[in-house]
């Protein structure tokens, strides 16, 4: 009987130790290139998931990630009524600085419409902002259009223009300090 139960038991086993090692070498293999899984959709599909990848880099700080949708010659609008940013690099210095203030972020994006003519296009879309920003909680909404363009067939940004929208921002509780620098607008400056 002892030896039925561990036939019984070893039978069990097996499938289950061969299905684990199955999964483990789906696991392993490389993932699909996403570039190539990207050609099928249309460009407003492309673009839309181009922009889903662009704010979550934002939002967790994955400057590779984010550089990838940026063209390196991009521009933004400023929003502390400064000059223009142009290039990835000006525009990263000022990113790290500002997410560094940061935790917690949050930042979703709604009512997206996106135009496609030829390799040009634009969108522009809502957002709502929310995060811990110099150890404050800061809740604040805008709106961002961005000027696309396909580079060697992917789509990046070429342009941003970020604003918040006036009065969005939560005022801070009385017993709460004033931050020193008012916080970032997500996507812009």
């Amino acid at each position: 009987m002892l030896l039925l139960a561990v036939v019984f038991l070893l039978s069990c086993i097996s499938p289950a130790a061969a299905q684990k090692d199955k999964k483990k070498k789906k696991d392993e293999t490389p993932a699909a290139d996403s570039s190539k899984m990207l050609v099928s959709l249309s460009d407003e599909q492309q673009i839309d998931y181009m922009l889903s990848e662009m704010l979550g880099a934002w939002q967790v700080g994955d400057v590779e990630k984010l550089h990838a949708k940026y063209a390196d010659d991009f521009s933004m609008v400023n929003g502390s009524w400064a000059p223009p940013v142009i290039g990835w690099t000006n525009y990263l210095a000022i990113y790290q600085q500002q997410r560094a203030r940061m935790q917690q972020v949050r930042l979703d994006r709604s009512n997206t419409y996106i135009k496609v003519n030829g390799n040009t296009g634009w969108a522009c879309y809502q957002w709502d902002f929310s995060a811990v920003v110099d150890g404050q909680q800061v809740q604040s909404q805008g709106q961002t259009t961005v000027v696309v363009e396909k580079r060697n067939n992917h789509w990046v940004i070429v342009h941003n223009h970020t604003s918040l929208s006036p009065g969005s921002q939560q005022p801070a509780p009385a017993n709460t300090p004033t931050p020193q620098q008012p916080p970032a607008k997500p996507n812009g400056l």
